[in-house]
């Protein structure tokens, strides 16, 4: 990447790892603190995780047709306003339902799609790659940092607190893009089943619930993974760091082999099911072992690994293969699907956790990954390699 390039890649990358370190602090918080507050139940736990996705993938195509029609930069300024006001509204109750309608409208600051079209706009297509991966680099970052401030800031002031924290965190994202310089529209055409249809190619539908499923792990395992924590004293809420410090460390060094394979040598099927088979493996250990701290730090970098892996390689597959001028929709519907995935973990995981126990969360996280990896297995090997345009 030239200079310029690099420049654009580390702003979006920021306002994109901004947001994340934002929302990512409550996965390791919210089941276990969530509870101290008004009208608190499993079930309203795992909707105030996984409603933030609904609303983002009802709002992803909008937004993304949005972008191309008016260009990136405004919408993605309305979007962060939005994202803050739902963080105020959060901050500022006692009552999970209240908490759970905040974070239904951070939801509606649906700007990932614009965020990752934009990028696509103004990178050159043989330096995405690399972009992309230079993005999911950052958002790890901002993963694995929510992951030790999280727990530090909840211990001291709550969830409320971390709500305060994630709409100041917005603030610094709305100031990165305003810095932006404004994008000219790409192309008009109007949003139509016969546009949407052109965004649902066998090659993205693909891509489309291989991040639907990857997410809903994600979401689903975070209800009770933090639980598992409390439960088997691995450590405590303000020590959670020396869990997830070396966890994210390790997974980072164990991701970077596997993306140099899957772009260098085209092998992005395998890594796809070698990742897959990888989140198997972990949700089956805390499903049935007997976890100490090194088995759950062990167990921790197995999934992050395969977590991160995928999440670097899927946008680069998709800047790839959707149509430039469309491309803003097709990443909306690839950051639906992804909220979608958010939205049924968190919901469904706290309804199996509601009604039976936790292990009956890895259950379901095993039984969604069995089938996305049978379907990568079904699907033909050209229909998610990089192709060359």
């Amino acid at each position: 990447m030239n200079s310029v390039e690099r420049i654009f890649a580390l702003k979006v990358s920021l306002v994109m790892s901004v947001r994340m370190l934002g929302l990512f602090m409550l996965f390791p918080v919210m089941s276990v603190y969530a509870v101290e507050y008004d009208n608190a139940s499993a079930l309203l736990i795992g909707m105030a995780i996984g409603i933030y996705g609904l609303t983002q993938a009802l709002l992803q195509i909008p937004f993304g047709y949005l972008s191309d029609r008016f260009g990136r930069k405004p919408i993605l300024i309305i979007g962060i306003a939005i994202f803050f006001l739902g963080s105020v509204l959060a901050a500022n109750t006692s009552n999970l339902i209240i908490v759970v309608l905040g974070r239904a409208l951070q939801g509606g600051g649906a700007i990932s799609a614009v965020l990752m079209a934009f990028l696509a706009d103004s990178v050159h297509e043989e330096n995405r790659a690399k972009a992309n991966a230079f993005v999911g680099f950052q958002i790890g970052v901002a993963f694995m940092l929510s992951l030790l401030i999280g727990p530090i800031i909840s211990s001291r002031v709550g969830l409320e607190g971390v709500f305060w924290t994630i709409a100041l965190l917005s603030l610094l994202a709305m100031l990165i893009v305003i810095s932006l310089e404004h994008s000219k529209p790409i192309a008009y055409y109007k949003l139509s089943f016969k546009s949407l249809k052109e965004s649902l190619t066998k090659e993205l539908i693909t891509l489309d619930v291989s991040i639907f499923s990857l997410h809903l792990i994600l979401a689903a395992g975070f209800i009770v993974m933090p639980i598992l924590i409390v439960e088997n004293q691995i450590v405590s809420m303000i020590d959670n760091w020396r869990l997830y410090l070396p966890a994210i460390f390790l997974s980072f060094l164990g991701m970077i082999p596997l993306i140099v394979v899957s772009e260098k040598f085209n092998k992005t099927k395998y890594i796809l099911l070698l990742c897959i088979l990888l989140l198997i493996v972990s949700q089956f250990v805390f499903f049935n072992a007997s976890l100490n701290f090194q088995i759950f730090l062990i167990t921790l970098t197995i999934f992050f690994t395969a977590f991160n892996s995928i999440e670097a390689l899927l946008p680069s597959l998709l800047s790839r293969t959707a149509d430039a001028e469309k491309r803003g929709l097709a990443m909306g519907v690839f950051s639906t699907s992804q909220f979608l995935g958010t939205f049924f973990g968190g919901a469904i995981g706290g309804l199996i956790y509601d009604i039976y126990d936790l292990n009956s969360v890895f259950l379901f996280t095993i039984f969604v990954a069995f089938i996305w990896l049978v379907l990568i297995l079904l699907v033909p090997l050209k229909t998610i390699t990089l192709k060359e345009r």
